[in-house]
């Protein structure tokens, strides 16, 4: 019966005067700051998310789980047969195949415009050499292949900005220059760069425009001829069984190769954006925990109004038998039904903001400016708990100060204050 009566009372004291069924403004405020905290911080937290999540997966569609490589001088593995079947039979290890990485200068035959680029020589896809990235299936003309009519494979897959730049189609003739293999001018002592031609049998996209817009792709012997490299390598990809578990899998296979080999993951290689995601991310959650934070004063201040409003109905009360105990509970139970409600409509806002967010991606960016489209929405439903969670605690907390300055009315002053 008293606790019937507390919710009761509570009830009331949200409600507009006369016998009103609505809500009371000052209590429509209340809640409304907490919808906009708890709404804000849901579809920041699914932006940063959406974020972290899309640029990851769209860096590995051609950047492997780890990659090992050499410190040596001249930056290439030689005897990576041998070690591309140690790398193999470790435990964790999903797929490793070579691959050849120069830099070139690119330009249609023919044409004057020329640009700088990244060379990257792929192996046959085999028995032997099982793709490690998800680049071979991102192709929108053309394939991987590599094949030419003369059957020489001497075919070059460009990027979807790349070949945009150069206005280059499949089939276009397309020209590399290099210094890797150059030779010295007898008449002028400068450096004349090697030629070699090509021709476009491929365009791919895979919406970062990082790799759109700077990375082809040939037959690894074309790459390590390119480079003169002989029949040595840049290094190996290898692809992990768990992509998050490649920081602890790199470390054991640097250590069991040891020197003069080395290993980078994902992770490394990627290292600044990730940590700079992270970051806005944690910055993006102390401003809006603010937020939560004036929007727990404000209920603060309101449920203080309501005690000194109704400072006689209390004294009366009180005098009637009502303990100090169930007074407190009276405003603890406002409190809570503010930090509810709220919590639940600012959640339904949230989600709903994010859905439509993402779907509709209502929010473009320049892909040369932050390597992705849209803006993407990812919800994390163990943060949506956490937000909901911390949100009712905090306008629970915040009902602390008013009930106790409630609980703590004499009867005969709460009756003479007016």
């Amino acid at each position: 019966m008293t606790r019937r009566l507390e919710l009761d009372l509570a009830w009331r004291y949200l409600r507009s005067r006369r016998g009103s069924r609505l809500l009371s403004f000052i209590t429509v405020i209340a809640m409304a700051g907490v919808i906009v905290g708890v709404s804000a911080l849901v579809v920041i937290m699914g932006v940063m998310n959406g974020l972290q999540t899309d640029l990851r997966e769209k860096i590995l569609v051609a950047s492997p789980d780890l990659r090992v490589l050499n410190f040596g001088e001249e930056l290439i593995i030689r005897d990576w047969e041998q070690l591309l079947a140690r790398v193999r039979n470790m435990d964790g290890v999903v797929s490793a195949s070579p691959f050849v990485m120069t830099e070139a200068v690119g330009q249609v035959v023919d044409r004057r415009f020329s640009s700088g680029m990244a060379v990257v020589g792929l192996p046959r896809p085999d028995s032997a050499h099982v793709p490690v990235t998800e680049i071979r299936s991102k192709a929108t003309a053309g394939d991987f292949t590599f094949a030419t009519a003369d059957g020489q494979r001497r075919g070059i897959v460009l990027g979807h900005s790349l070949a945009a730049r150069f206005n280059a189609g499949v089939g276009a003739p397309f020209r590399l220059y290099t210094v890797d293999g150059a030779q010295i001018s007898p008449v002028t002592g400068g450096i004349v760069p090697r030629v070699v031609d090509f021709e476009v049998t491929g365009i791919f996209e895979t919406g970062m425009f990082e790799y759109d817009d700077k990375y082809a792709f040939i037959d690894m012997e074309r790459a390590q001829d390119l480079r003169s490299a002989g029949n040595a390598v840049t290094g190996l990809d290898v692809r992990t069984a768990d992509r998050w578990s490649a920081p602890a899998l790199a470390m054991a296979i640097a250590d069991s190769l040891g020197y003069p080999y080395r290993t980078v993951d994902w992770q490394q290689q990627n290292n600044a954006l990730f940590k700079a995601l992270k970051l806005e991310k944690l910055g993006m959650a102390v401003i809006l925990g603010l937020i939560s934070l004036v929007a727990a004063f404000n209920i603060v201040s309101t449920l203080t109004m309501v005690v000194r409003d109704k400072q006689r109905e209390i004294g009366i009360l009180k005098a009637m038998g009502l303990g100090s105990a169930a007074v407190r509970r009276v405003f603890l139970w406002q409190g809570a039904v503010i930090g509810c409600v709220g919590t639940l409509i600012g959640l339904a806002l949230g989600l709903g903001t994010g859905v439509v967010l993402d779907r509709y991606r209502l929010i473009t960016l320049d892909p040369q400016v932050y390597f992705i489209d849209h803006l993407p929405v990812l919800t994390d439903p163990l943060e949506v708990v956490a937000i909901a969670l911390l949100s009712v605690a905090v306008a629970t907390a915040a009902t602390m100060f008013p009930a106790r300055q409630a609980a703590g009315l004499y009867p005969v002053e709460a009756i003479r204050s007016e």
